[in-house]
Formats: structure tokens, C-alpha cells, sequence
């Protein structure tokens, strides 16, 4: 079996379970722009992606109204929407845990790099990353999990991807990781399933924070 010395960890779904914050945020930007949400469980499908992708692909925006529509998600979610979300449990035992047996951890984000280290303070767990990498503000510098990875490998001074592994909910983390050759373990606590994981190839599934611990020891 592989070693792993240095694991990347996804946010939004794999960390923290920050629906709730996402979807009020999505539809105070829809509201701002005249679209009703009478459903906020449709809004879901915003957690993990590139916002800009998100609202071009879902509700079919071109790039100036994908960015006016960032903006007003901006407006409530920098004050209110980050904080709605919790830690999924487990998983700061998981990350003391990793830290403990002399892992490298680090933080790998399609979100803001400004945001989630808002969140990580707020949480109480950024003590425990090395590094933390995200997407850029401007959404076009730095915005896909591939991007987010190849900064993550410069900046973190990753040499090797052999003994790296991504944790991660969604198809996004598993491509982004393949892309580089790195393995991907696939968490089914967060908002992907596992014909979707299966799909994409993810080395290894698991439920709960405490297999990945077990596995990864």
C-alpha cells in the first residue's frame, strides 16, 4: 500500500458542510436579479463548483451577468453566508490526528483563498494546515480546482506527487487530482455519491472521517 506524507483537503462538502451559507447567498444574488427561489435545496448543485460556472452553466448567464451575480452573492455571504456551516464531525479529530503522525496538510479550494481562511480561523482548525490555497477574487485568474492544484504544488513546494493524496466530495476533486497523478480519496459524508465517484475513478471511497483516518495511519 502507498504512504501518503502530504494530504490535500477540499473545504466546502469535505471539511465543512457550508450549504446553507452557499444556497442563502445564491438566492439573495438570483433575488437581486429578479429570479424568485421558491426551492433553496435546487441551489445545491452551487456547492463546490467555480461560482462563474455555476451561474453560467445553471441558469444560463453570460460572463458580465455571471459576475454582476458574484458580486451580489458576495454581498451576503462575506458577512453572513460564511458563517452558516458547521465542521462535519470527525474531521477535525481526522486532521489533529493526521498531524500527529507527521502528515503535511493542506488546503486546496475552489472558494476564495480570503474566504477560507476566514472560515478555517472562525472554525478554530487552521492550526492545523500547512499551507492553504484557493481560488482568487477575480474569477478568472484563479478559479478551477486544477488551477487551485497547480498553484497549491508551487506554492506549498510539492516536489513529488507520488506520496500526495486529495480528499475530496465531488467529481471536481477527482479530476483536478488525476490531472497531476495524484490519488484521490472520495468522501460520501459531503454532496457527491458514489456512482459518481465510481465514475470518475476515485482510488478509494469512504463514509466517515474516521476511515480515512484509519486508512491513511
Amino acid at each position: 500500500m502507498k504512504k501518503y506524507s502530504t494530504v490535500l483537503f477540499d473545504l466546502d462538502g469535505t471539511i465543512i458542510d457550508s450549504g446553507e451559507g452557499v444556497t442563502n447567498s445564491v438566492a439573495y444574488a438570483l433575488e437581486r436579479l429578479g429570479i424568485a427561489v421558491n426551492d433553496k435545496s435546487t441551489l445545491k448543485r452551487f456547492i463546490g463548483p467555480p461560482l462563474i460556472y455555476s451561474f453560467m452553466t445553471f441558469y444560463g448567464f453570460d460572463r458580465e451577468k455571471a459576475l454582476l451575480a458574484i458580486e451580489y452573492y458576495r454581498e451576503y455571504y462575506q458577512d453572513k453566508g460564511i458563517f452558516e456551516g458547521y465542521i462535519y464531525n470527525g474531521v477535525e479529530a481526522l486532521l489533529s490526528d493526521l498531524k500527529q503522525k507527521g502528515k503535511r496538510i493542506i488546503l486546496a479550494t475552489s472558494k476564495p483563498e480570503v474566504f477560507a481562511k476566514r472560515i478555517l480561523e472562525r472554525a478554530g482548525i487552521i492550526k492545523y494546515f500547512d499551507f492553504v490555497g484557493g481560488a482568487t477574487l477575480d474569477e478568472t485568474t484563479r478559479n478551477t480546482k486544477i488551477d487551485v492544484l497547480e498553484y497549491v504544488i508551487k506554492e506549498a513546494n510539492i516536489d513529488t506527487v507520488n506520496d500526495v493524496i486529495m480528499i475530496g466530495d465531488r467529481f471536481y476533486d477527482i479530476e483536478g487530482a488525476h490531472n497531476f497523478g495524484i490519488d484521490c480519496i472520495a468522501v460520501l459524508y459531503g454532496y457527491g455519491a458514489r456512482d459518481e465517484f465510481e465514475k470518475y475513478g476515485a482510488e478509494y471511497i469512504f463514509e466517515t472521517p474516521e476511515q480515512i483516518s484509519e486508512f491513511l495511519s
